[in-house]
């Protein structure tokens, strides 16, 4: 087994730099003569006894002998795993050999078997009877979960002969599938699973995929039991249609996923469970504050797994994943947290509970450890935020490729600093410098750029970090003693300013740029964000101790105390009993 999984992905490596080769006019016809040839291979190797019909496409590519030859070598490798890993292998080629524009538009990345498992797993948790649940994957490509579906069902009855299965089938089985290849493969792969069953009923697979833009359709009847898969993601500009018809899960820019998740709460029946993999950028973020909202009340969550990594999960992606499960018209209640982590199979921690906002938009907490839960707990009493401290969250002004002409190397006399993000150091402190490419010190303002200039103390945040780094949070105060120096300062856009609301604010620059700089915040943040950007809107929804509560830390800050001394005030003040 082990030498198979080298030579797919070995396979799959040589099958998409073959690709990468080919004029972009021809690669879609070509990868799709490709694959064919690989899973007609892959029938070959695996002695399987079954006719499949050719795609309903214009496969006009004629591959050349070297090109073939991979081809059939990957089928059979193929043919050496198990069934549905030979199905994710052979599809999940053919996505990334996609053209990239494709890949994108169709946000097309298949589904690794542990974590199809796993959310299979989950579902049943929820409450699916595979015995009589009807199942709708909406973007099906692949056949990821559909197959891993129709193996549960066989097995939930094991009395049904051949001609039953088959309609059962037909009846509780069901995808959507924007892309006709991938229909096929879908197809394709239920037709050599099942091919006992269609030989002795003597009768093909039923027609359970329907190629179609999901978007665009209605929903019928009185739902699916059960509505899961994997939808694409990726930013996308709807029509109007599309935009009116989905406007009760938007705000600003729409993203595939986030609509898909408004898909599968239209197609469930009430009482019956969605179970998706996403991003974990809907948790916090504010272009998903409507959808958030609309889950809360519609289908609150039952449980959420954390992938603990994010590469390696889908091939050629780097984001941060979960699995979540949801029951249409249910109740608001505390949902199970798990961490998920991935090595062939799917290990899982449990890591606390997780209890919707008062106000169901807001950001959701959840914790990301098991020793998070603690925290999320006190997190959830807490009632101050930054606007309780007297501040405000907005981004630097500058962006910098639109005032190319401006730039300085030197002082002068009508210049102005400009604060890059590398002024912000990783250990929390403020350094004029400017040492990046294209970075220039100063910035010569004309009387129109007033809007740009930066004339009162503030703290400065990095705008992007990762969830790999050491700390998610890094501040630093820009000292009043600075901007006096120079008459104030010009601030780019790759960092955040938390700027005060007032004149006095009741915690002093210094004492926020502190707390910000702290583990425990660290931490707090890390249980609201799902993504790489550091946005306001999730700043301004970290829970905060009331200013009064804060008196200890103001005077460790006050005094010089080391970052350690301020942690372990901060953490009494995060982690005691409220």
């Amino acid at each position: 087994m082990r030498d198979a999984a080298i030579s797919l992905q070995t396979g799959r490596v040589m099958a998409r730099a073959w690709a990468d080769e080919l004029r972009d006019d021809r690669r879609l016809s070509a990868v799709r003569v490709f694959i064919t040839e690989a899973v007609q291979a892959y029938i070959e190797a695996s002695g399987t006894q079954v006719e499949i019909s050719q795609p309903d496409l214009p496969l006009t590519y004629i591959l050349d002998t070297s090109a073939v030859e991979l081809a059939h070598t990957l089928g059979r490798a193929a043919a050496s795993v198990a069934l549905e890993n030979a199905c994710y292998e052979l599809s999940a080629t053919y996505t990334a050999m996609l053209p990239g524009d494709i890949r994108t538009a169709w946000g097309a990345f298949y589904t690794p078997p542990a974590l199809t498992e796993r959310l299979l797993t989950l579902a049943v948790e929820a409450g699916t009877d595979w015995r009589t649940a009807r199942v709708l994957d909406p973007a099906c490509g692949g056949g990821a979960f559909l197959l891993p579906v129709a193996f549960k069902m066989r097995d939930a009855l094991p009395g049904l002969h051949a001609e039953q299965l088959l309609e059962h089938f037909r009846n509780h089985l069901h995808g959507f599938e924007i892309d006709p290849f991938a229909a096929w493969l879908t197809r394709t792969w239920l037709q050599i699973a099942f091919s006992e069953e269609t030989g002795a009923a003597t009768a093909p697979f039923p027609e359970v995929i329907e190629v179609c833009n999901s978007l665009d359709q209605l929903p019928k009847g009185e739902g699916y039991d059960l509505v899961i898969g994997n939808p694409p993601y990726g930013r996308i500009k709807l029509p109007a249609n599309q935009r009116t018809l989905y406007a009760r899960s938007l705000f600003g820019h729409a993203n595939l996923y986030g609509v898909f998740t408004d898909i599968a709460l239209r197609w469930t029946r009430k009482g019956g469970v969605i179970a998706y993999v996403t991003p974990t950028s809907f948790l916090g973020g504010e272009y998903f504050k409507a959808l958030r909202g609309l889950l809360a009340t519609e289908a609150p969550p039952i449980a959420f797994d954390f992938v603990t990594a994010r590469k390696g999960v889908f091939d050629g992606v780097l984001q941060e994943t979960m699995l979540s499960t949801y029951r249409k018209g249910g109740r608001q209640q505390a949902a199970d947290v798990h961490f998920l982590m991935l090595n062939g199979t799917a290990s899982v921690t449990h890591a606390g509970r997780f209890a919707l906002p008062a106000k169901g938009s807001d950001p959701w907490l959840a914790p990301r450890t098991p020793a998070d839960n603690a925290l999320v707990q006190n997190l959830e009493l807490m009632d101050a935020r930054l606007s309780d401290w007297g501040y405000t969250v907005s981004t630097g002004p500058l962006v910098w490729n639109r005032f190319k002409d401006q730039f300085r190397a030197r002082s002068g006399k009508d210049t102005l600093p400009v604060i890059w993000a590398e002024a912000v150091t990783a250990d929390g402190r403020f350094l004029f410098r400017a040492e990046k490419r294209n970075h220039q010190p100063y910035f010569r303002p004309v009387p129109a750029d007033e809007w740009l200039k930066v004339s009162t103390p503030c703290v400065l945040l990095q705008r992007t970090t990762a969830k790999e780094q050491a700390r998610r949070l890094i501040a630093a105060e820009l000292p009043e003693s600075f901007i006096k120096a120079h008459g104030g300062v010009i601030v780019e856009n790759h960092l955040n300013m938390i700027r005060p609301i007032v004149k006095n604010p009741p915690v002093s620059p210094s004492v926020v740029a502190a707390i910000l700089n702290s583990n425990i915040i660290d931490r707090a943040f890390r249980c609201i964000s799902g993504s790489v950007a550091v946005s306001a809107f999730e700043l301004e929804a970290i829970p905060l101790p009331r200013p009064e509560e804060l008196t200890e830390v103001a005077a460790l800050v006050a005094a010089g105390a080391g970052r350690d001394l301020v942690d372990q005030c901060l953490e009494a003040l995060f982690l005691e009993a409220r």
